[in-house]
């Protein structure tokens, strides 16, 4: 699994890295070689990605070879702030998140706001909204009569929620999941805040997205989750989700190209497992083929004359994926213990790794945009 092999040799993969002593570096994947392409013309990712035919560019960028992809693995897992390690693919984009797309994650959204961030209370809780929606919800398109039929139903049973609003309704949740250059990378720790003691990894496909609206390649993507925070209120959604190192991406942006599509993007299957020092292991799966809403249809709703992006942006996509597993005691379902070792799966993505911290003892976000251009201005890299 990348990062520690290529299993595509094919594949035209983008990245970030840390340069000791230097800052940031645009690579790419050749073979087993991490290739430093950083350049005055394309010094960010951005600027990459902004390319009128990026995968060409890509390509034909001349670099040096910095180090091996099992090296920088391993380097990254073991990071201080000026080690060579995987940064985040992304640097001067948005990033921002769809949620509630799929039916099984939806049911789980309205048990949060049922139980109102109480775990104790989810299990009675999932019973009867399992019992009242069963299957209702499958195969469902979003604003669509069907959903309507449904949605009459549900209202009728006292069981209307905002979340099912978004999950079949026409409008799309779209949400700003943290700041740009603030996406933590692989083998890095992601962040949890203390105040939370029920939350969850969410293993996602994360599309990029260039300044003019077209979506050029993806990426694995952990939309760390605080269930407690957001089923409180959903108006606490930007707590429950942008806190410090609560968003890691990578290792690497896979190029859209001949072989690899947004296509591939719909019948990805990712995995998922989390092993925690009390020797508790979860594992996972999210199927892009049970999305409810087609990913371009997501793009289409984040992006338009509605909505404009200058330097481009991600977009998480959401999860099939809901914790159910008791870990700590019966009926309390998934929580995440400090320490966890977090690995996100895709075949033709790779591997995203990292471990689990609170968001207070992460290493603290310090290298912004302003850092970021000032350190490309002293290395003459902006023309």
């Amino acid at each position: 699994m990348l990062p520690y092999s290529n299993p595509t040799p094919g594949a035209t993969l983008i990245g970030r890295i840390w340069l000791p002593g230097q800052g940031p570096a645009l690579v790419r994947v050749d073979g087993d070689q991490v290739v430093d392409i950083t350049c005055a013309d394309y010094p960010t990712a951005q600027a990459l990605f902004d390319a009128p035919d990026c995968v060409l560019v890509a390509r034909a960028l001349p670099g040096r070879v910095v180090t091996d992809l099992a090296t920088l693995a391993q380097a990254s897992l073991n990071a201080g702030a000026d080690d060579l390690r995987l940064l985040a693919p992304a640097d001067l984009q948005a990033i921002k998140a769809s949620g509630v797309t799929f039916a099984d994650s939806m049911v789980e959204r309205v048990i949060e706001e049922q139980a109102a961030g109480d775990p104790d209370r989810a299990e009675a809780i999932r019973e009867k909204v399992t019992r009242i929606i069963g299957d209702s919800l499958s195969g469902i398109e979003p604003g669509s009569a069907d959903a309507e039929r449904v949605k009459a139903v549900l209202k009728s049973e006292g069981l209307w929620s905002q979340y099912l609003e978004v999950g079949i309704g026409p409008d799309a949740e779209v949400f700003t999941k943290c700041q740009p250059m603030a996406a933590v990378g692989f083998g890095a720790e992601v962040g949890l805040h203390p105040i939370s003691s029920w939350n969850n990894p969410e293993p996602e496909i994360v599309l990029v997205i260039n300044g003019g609206g077209v979506i050029v390649g993806a990426t694995l993507g952990n939309d760390v989750n605080l269930r407690d925070v957001e089923g409180r209120s959903a108006l606490l959604l930007g707590k429950a989700k942008d806190n410090n190192a609560s968003c890691a991406l990578g290792p690497f942006v896979r190029l859209f190209d001949g072989d690899y599509s947004l296509d591939r993007v719909r019948a990805a299957e990712l995995s998922l497992t989390v092993s925690g020092d009390d020797g508790f292991v979860l594992e996972g799966a999210s199927s892009m083929a049970k999305i409810s809403r087609d990913p371009a249809s997501i793009v289409a709703q984040t992006v338009g004359s509605h909505h404009q992006y200058p330097d481009g942006f991600l977009l998480f996509l959401g999860t099939l994926f809901a914790p159910v597993q008791d870990r700590d005691a019966p009926g309390q379902g998934f929580t995440h213990h400090l320490g966890d070792d977090v690995r996100i799966r895709e075949a033709a993505l790779g591997e995203l790794r990292n471990s689990v911290n609170l968001s207070t003892r992460c290493p603290p976000w310090t290298f912004g945009t302003a850092a970021l251009m000032r350190n490309l201005a002293q290395r003459g890299l902006l023309t």
